[in-house]
């Protein structure tokens, strides 16, 4: 067994930040009485809370000195994989064709059309870049062209907090209406048909729940937009969408899972929304249109969800009537509509897999990917009348390829494949979709990438990474910056927990509320796992995760700090108790459903077991990277400093703690395409100095 070098890292040169105790009694609804010192870290507005998270960022800064220099080659790196001036590739949408492209230098996106014709002159709507000029962030979306083509609307987020303002641009003379918005933009928006109206959606100002429904008239100033639709329930957030074939506007009630939907003529923009079904527990559904019927995607006697339809004059549930039936083994994830055909976005065995069926006669197949792991998505694919699939495919080591597929003729053509510059060669590199047992006998999967003959003696690096909440499929995608891990010997593992949808509904159900505790006893197994198979040992396998991911981070550096030599927490989710017992912070109430209420006794319990501010203990804890944004509106910023503080009273060890706060940043960190990648090759230049590397 080789030696393993000793970190480049030496911590203890430098005064750690120590923020001051200041004990806080906190009483749960049953009379349980906790003491938290660090709660008042959450005073976003007190000098001093910024005073001690720029002592963080310095203190990490002092720490990190023997890879800076690594960390700017690997940003320069990562930056030149990506080509400087680049495009999306264009779609069809009424008349014009939409794209968004890059130029040389620039951070951000510029948002353009041309009328009819691939060759017709650009027409440019938005220059992300000169929004963002002089702003530290910035943020544009829900970008959505009136259906006579003369309006854009677009939102801009300055705060990383998802505070957006709306604007209307008048796209003949390229200049912003005087129309207002009343409240903060959320969400997607749906034009009426007749371009004068415009449906939007806005925030609770404090908790940030998306909570109503607002109709605006072009020309009007905004702050008397009626709402249409309310959500009183502060479990459910709304959303908009318009049927791919323009005839409906839905507005869906839900969070996690839909489960109400309302409906209205897109022709008729004064009428009032009306009620497809009326909400029930574990009761889940959402729609589109096709021809006269409603097309309704539900877990009604179906646990992986099968495909209803029912007449669009008449769409109450006892005229609902089934079009794909359910099975068992497979989950029916989403659709898309076309006037001759339906795709559906299928999972099975943990992969996505694509069904083409015709309406006439039903018959169908499905696409051929010809990889062991992999992912597919669809495109936008925004003509009803298309007989075009539009799908982008990617694997661990085939960078994204854009296909335009015949529904008709069943032919694939290549319309692009993501360039990675810098002498990237797919066929350097293995992928492999192998399985390993659980603690309670599940089959759990691992997506693997390495480079072709890498030694399986267990001493290469391994970094593995892991979600599992919310039914969302970490999806084993091409992700440009692992190249440089991959390059460097290193294995790059996804773990496929239970807590997500690859192994269907069923996989979620199972790592969620009272059984979410198999998330991370899965996430151990597979990390176990990979050193029992020899691609990895402990003392060179390091773990990553975000949000969601961040708290599993946080309840395997307490259950098996001896299994990882590093742990990355990003904007991680680690105070699971106190953030779910206050309503006032963003997403609390509507994760009821995912985490529970500490309202009742058995959830409350149940998330004390696991919570990893409330489980951290005296003991030696792996190498930790923690990062987190000031304004996260999602995972506050004050969950991982109160963490760091809480570990640093506590570790018995002598390795890096670090904190280091993006104070522009959003959830996702910086919003320019490059300044990103900064983040990234932080962490990486991280994990090789603990490896001894600063080559």
């Amino acid at each position: 067994m080789s030696t393993l070098p000793s970190s480049v890292f030496h911590p203890e040169r430098y005064e750690a930040p120590r923020p001051a105790k200041k004990p806080k009694r906190l009483v749960s609804a049953h009379g349980d009485v906790r003491t938290d010192d660090y709660y008042w870290l959450n005073e976003r507005d007190n000098p001093e809370v910024r005073a001690y998270l720029e002592a963080e960022n310095r203190y990490a800064d002092s720490v990190l000195a023997p890879v800076a220099a690594l960390q700017e080659r690997l940003f320069e790196e990562m930056k030149a994989r990506i080509p400087q001036d680049d495009n999306t590739v264009p779609y069809l949408k009424n008349g014009y064709w939409y794209y968004a492209r890059f130029e040389k230098g620039k951070e951000y996106p510029i948002y353009c059309r041309k009328k009819s014709s691939l060759e017709a002159p650009e027409e440019v709507m938005v220059d992300v870049n000169r929004l963002a000029e002089g702003k530290p962030y910035c943020l544009v979306a829900y970008l959505n062209v009136s259906p006579d083509n003369r309006l854009l609307f677009y939102a801009v987020d300055y705060s990383g907090r998802n505070l957006f303002e709306g604007r209307i641009l008048d796209l003949s003379t390229g200049r912003l209406l005087s129309d207002g918005f009343n409240g903060q933009i959320a969400g997607s928006t749906a034009w009426a048909n007749d371009g004068e109206h415009l449906f939007y959606a806005t925030k609770d100002p404090v908790t940030l729940r998306i909570d109503k429904i607002r109709r605006h008239r072009i020309g009007t100033g905004g702050k008397t937009d009626p709402v249409v639709l309310e959500e009183p329930d502060e479990t459910l957030y709304l959303y908009l969408a318009k049927s791919k074939s323009d005839r409906y506007i839905f507005v869906n009630h839900g969070y996690t899972e839909n489960q109400e939907t309302h409906y209205l003529d897109a022709n008729k923009p004064l009428d009032a929304f009306r009620l497809i079904r009326p909400r029930q527990k574990d009761f889940f559904y959402d729609v589109e249109h096709h021809d006269e019927h409603f097309l309704i995607r539900t877990n009604w006697n179906a646990r992986n969800f099968r495909l209803m339809q029912a007449p669009t004059q008449q769409p109450s549930p006892e005229r609902w009537t089934e079009v794909v039936a359910h099975r068992p083994d497979v989950l029916l994830e989403g659709l898309e509509v076309f006037r001759d055909y339906i795709v559906l976005v299928e999972r099975k065995e943990g992969l996505k897999q694509l069904r083409i069926i015709r309406w006439s006669d039903r018959q169908e197949h499905y696409l051929d990917f010809g990889e062991p792991t992999y992912t597919v998505s669809l495109e936008a694919n925004a003509e009803y009348d298309s007989k075009t699939l539009r799908y982008r495919f990617s694997s661990l080591k085939t960078p994204p390829s854009v296909f335009d597929y015949d529904l008709e003729t069943r032919q694939k053509t290549l319309l692009k494949t993501d360039s990675i510059l810098g002498g990237f060669d797919p066929a350097n590199y293995e992928t492999e979709f192998l399985w390993i047992t659980a603690r309670d006998g599940k089959g759990v999967p691992i997506s693997l990438a390495y480079r072709k003959g890498l030694p399986r003696d267990g001493s290469a690096p391994c970094l593995l990474v892991g979600y599992g909440s919310y039914g969302i499929a970490y999806d084993p995608g091409f992700n440009r910056e692992v190249i440089s891990l991959l390059d460097r010997g290193f294995v790059y593992a996804i773990a496929h927990v239970r807590g997500g949808v690859e192994l269907g509904y069923e996989w979620y159900d199972d790592g969620k509320m009272l059984r979410k505790m198999n998330t991370f006893y899965d996430f151990i197994g597979c990390a176990a796992a990979l050193c029992e198979r020899r691609y990895t040992r402990p003392d060179r396998l390091f773990a990553s995760g975000r949000s969601a991911g961040g708290l599993l981070m946080g309840v395997i550096a307490n259950w098996a700090p001896q299994q990882f030599r590093g742990i990355i927490a990003g904007v991680p989710f680690v105070d699971v108790l106190t953030t779910m017992s206050d309503p006032s912070i963003p997403l609390t109430t509507g994760e009821y459903t995912e985490w529970g209420n500490p309202a009742v006794r058995e959830e409350y319990e149940y998330m004390k077991q696991y919570s990893p501010y409330d489980n951290l203990k005296a003991q030696d804890y792996p190498h930790l990277l923690v990062l987190t944004s000031f304004a996260d509106s999602q995972v506050q910023y004050f969950e991982p400093a109160k963490w760091v503080a809480k570990l640093r009273d506590l570790k018995t060890d002598n390795n890096t703690l670090l904190l280091k706060t993006n104070m522009s940043g959003s959830h996702g960190g910086s919003s320019g395409r490059f300044e990103r990648l900064r983040e990234r090759a932080l962490e990486y230049a991280w994990i090789l100095g603990i490896l001894g590397r600063t080559e």
